[in-house]
This record gives structure tokens, C-alpha cells and sequence, in this order.
């Protein structure tokens, strides 16, 4: 079990336990958003219906700025199939079939700290999503392992890539603008006005903008990605790791957060919906 909430983080950039409480807080704030979204999803639903559902459901408990707002991926865009621009991952008028896989992916800030999670389901049955999903857990232990042996991030980067191949599936992370696998989050400054760039709330890109200037002064880069920016040993803070398997038009993720400290790592919360999973079907977590 990799979860220590109660075990204070030690280290000189260790994050104080109020402040995980407060992220693993709005962590299950988020994952409860989706849940409560997925339980809703019927055939013909929209992409953008969904995301406004996560958008409503959230402000309703007082979320009011966002790393990003809600995104929703049906059918074979959950594997991006096809993306060539950013415009594209934004929510469409896809409508949801029975068997399709969806992810819905928020990233809320409450009361100054931030979380971004990916959840991914399915309407009705699709073994394929199901074997996705289920060989998304060696994904996890992977991250987590490279992480703990201090191997410089885009080294885990390149040990998740072959492992995809080993599974049989492609890499769709890559996708992502820098081809993240994940990035930096931290607590985010209270606004009563809290404006947007392209659905991103401007304070939590600010927070990441100051990362980048001392990271790229230091060393060291907030954003994990397979160039060479990353080819450092994992920087202590809290980090939203996504990887994103696809197969054939299907795809599956988890995004959840890593806290890293200047000797060690573990997964800020065993409570999120795709271990709780796992240990249902009895695979070992």
C-alpha cells in the first residue's frame, strides 16, 4: 500500500501534512464530480453536455477557479484518434453510444489548492476498455518504483513506453501538448475574479510559469515530458500523472496525484476510483 497520509513528508521541499490533507481533499472532490457525472451519462449525451454537468456539479460545492475546466472525451477520441491541434481535445457535439468508452478529466482549485484527475468508463460493456483499465495498475507501480529509485524522470518516461509496447498498446499521452505524462501542481492564491486562457484559470498558470523560470534557472522542468527537458531526477512537490493507453480507436487513463519528497514518493490517495477497482477485480495494488 503505497498511501501515508498520517507519515509527515520529510525532506527540505516537503510539503506539509495540512496542506496534502487539503489536496487529497479536492482530489476527492474531483473524483466525486466524475463519478457523479459517469452515473448520469446516457446514449446521446454530448461531450459538452458532460463537461457542463462537471462544470455545474462543482460550482454547486463552491469551486469557483480551475487549472483547467472539465473535459470529456467519447469513442475513439479517448484515444485521440486523429488529434493534431489543442483545439481538438476540447469537448464536441460527440454523442455517447452504448459500449463506448468515455474519460472525463477536471481540474478544480478550492480553497487555494489544486487537483486534476482523468476518469475513465465505459457505457455498458467493452472488454477492451476493461483490459485497459486493468493494465493501467502496472503503469502505476512502474511510475511509482522509477520514481522512488530517483531514475531522472523522461528515463520512467521511456520505461512506461516500453512497457505500452510490451502490452500491445500506443502511447497517448504523447498526444498531449509536450507530450506531458504529467506536471507540477501546487496551491493556487485566492481571487474573488478568477479569469481564463483557453478554458485555463490564469493563476494556476502563473504558478506553473514561476516553476518553469526557476526550474529552467535550477535545472529542472515542472512539465514531464520525453525531451530533454526532463532528464533530471524527480523534483519534490505534488505532480498529476496521467499515463493514457490506446488500442484501436479505444482509450483509457487515470490521472491522479504524486507526492514526491526529497527521498522518497507515494501516491497521495489509495481511495481513488481506479485502485478501489483493482482491488475489486483481486488484482494486487
Amino acid at each position: 500500500m503505497s498511501h501515508r497520509s498520517n507519515v509527515p513528508v520529510q525532506g527540505p521541499a516537503s510539503v506539509p501534512a495540512d496542506e496534502l490533507d487539503g489536496f487529497r481533499e479536492v482530489q476527492r472532490l474531483a473524483y466525486a464530480c466524475a463519478e457523479a457525472v459517469a452515473a448520469q451519462l446516457r446514449p446521446g449525451v454530448t461531450e459538452r453536455e458532460a463537461a457542463r454537468l462537471m462544470r455545474e456539479w462543482l460550482r454547486e460545492r463552491g469551486v469557483r477557479d480551475w487549472f483547467h475546466l472539465p473535459f470529456a472525451w467519447f469513442g475513439d477520441r479517448t484515444a485521440f484518434t486523429g488529434f493534431r491541434v489543442p483545439l481538438q481535445f476540447f469537448p464536441t457535439q460527440r454523442r455517447l453510444e452504448p459500449g463506448m468508452p468515455f474519460i472525463l478529466d477536471v481540474a478544480p482549485v478550492f480553497q487555494a489548492y489544486t487537483a486534476d484527475i482523468g476518469y475513465s468508463g465505459c457505457l455498458g460493456l467493452n472488454p477492451v476498455h476493461d483490459r485497459l483499465l486493468a493494465d493501467l495498475r502496472d503503469h502505476r507501480e512502474l511510475i511509482l518504483h522509477g520514481v522512488r529509485e530517483r531514475r531522472p524522470l523522461r528515463t520512467i518516461y521511456e520505461d512506461v513506453d516500453r512497457l505500452m509496447v510490451r502490452q500491445g498498446y500506443a502511447n497517448r499521452h504523447r498526444a498531449y501538448p509536450f507530450g506531458v505524462i504529467a506536471h507540477k501542481v501546487d496551491r493556487v492564491r485566492e481571487r474573488r475574479w478568477s479569469p481564463r486562457i483557453a478554458g485555463f484559470g490564469t493563476q494556476s498558470l502563473r504558478g506553473l510559469a514561476k516553476d518553469a523560470l526557476h526550474g529552467h534557472r535550477d535545472g529542472w522542468s515542472p512539465l514531464w515530458s520525453p525531451y530533454r527537458m526532463s532528464d533530471h531526477p524527480p523534483q519534490p512537490g505534488l505532480w498529476a500523472v496521467e499515463p493514457h493507453l490506446g488500442f484501436r480507436g479505444t482509450g483509457a487513463k487515470f490521472e491522479e496525484i504524486l507526492v514526491v519528497t526529497a527521498t522518497d514518493a507515494y501516491w497521495l490517495d489509495d481511495e481513488v476510483p481506479h485502485v478501489k477497482r483493482w482491488k475489486e477485480a483481486g488484482l494486487t495494488v
